[in-house]
């Protein structure tokens, strides 16, 4: 005859069940933080779990704040010509790089008159660590022309005179607008934002320009500029794009990435990066 199960025994197989949707371990890995916020509303009025609900977002915003405080743009810069260009070069090119390149280039082209009358091919060596140099020389000049010659040498803090820059598109511009005006009218989307707002699930967009619509809709304007700085050094210190270290995450249990490599939540195959 089989022996019904105790309560104690219920409660183990329902546990034991549940944890098999997470991929958590029974010990974070060593080092690693243990103890985690507490999680936020994240139910629609139908029950159903909701990744944009105000709560959660708020939440997520919060432990950016926190972990992030003060952030600033990590391209070196003196002026708003200068971050238009550093932004250009960062284009398929790291940070670190491109703070490694701008130096010797500023010296040697101070200003947008003196960088308008170089051509691409005095450029090119100097930016040629920065990859793509030789579309990135024209871009350079391109725009310090475009600076000079339509806007007395002044870069504009309009969204539509900035595009109209050569190499400069709307990430470039909300970098320039956000980092050096202080103004916010749009989310800038690189690499970690679109890989992070994907798995945070704020976004199913893969187009950088989706993703920014769709980003715009659920951050608060107020936050739209601090946001892609939190997240790019984010991006860089814990979400990284292969093995992300999970288990130091602030926001680790609100986050149901598919790839995690550590989770205390359930797994969302649909968060994809």
């Amino acid at each position: 005859m089989p022996v019904a199960k105790t309560s104690a025994a219920k409660t183990a197989a329902a546990a034991q069940t549940a944890g098999a949707k997470t991929r958590s371990p029974a010990k974070p890995p060593a080092g690693s933080a243990t103890v985690k916020p507490r999680i936020a509303k994240t139910k629609a009025p139908g029950g159903k779990y909701n990744p944009l609900a105000p709560e959660r977002v708020k939440d997520i915003l919060n432990r950016l704040d926190q972990r992030y405080p003060n952030v600033r743009c990590a391209l070196h810069h003196n002026s708003a010509w200068e971050l238009v260009i550093a932004t250009i070069l960062s284009a398929q090119c790291t940070d670190v790089m491109v703070n490694k390149v701008t130096p010797g280039l500023f010296k040697q082209y101070p200003t947008p008159e003196a960088m308008a009358k170089a051509t691409p091919e005095e450029l090119e060596p100097i930016l040629r660590p920065t990859g793509f140099y030789r579309n990135k020389a024209k871009s350079v000049v391109g725009a310090s022309k475009g600076i000079v010659e339509n806007f007395g040498g002044e870069v504009p803090n309009e969204m539509d005179k900035l595009l109209t820059l050569p190499g400069v598109a709307r990430k470039t511009a909300n970098v320039v607008l956000g980092s050096w005006f202080g103004i916010g009218v749009g989310v800038v989307v690189d690499t970690h934002v679109h890989r992070i707002s994907r798995r945070l699930e704020l976004t199913k967009a893969d187009d950088p320009k989706n993703i920014e619509q769709d980003l715009m809709k659920v951050i608060p304007q107020t936050k739209w500029i601090d946001f892609s700085h939190q997240i790019i050094h984010h991006g860089r210190a814990l979400c990284i794009a292969r093995r992300p270290k999970c288990a130091d995450c602030p926001i680790e249990n609100v986050c149901h990435a598919a790839d995690k490599t550590w989770s205390t939540v359930e797994i969302h195959k649909t968060a994809t990066p």
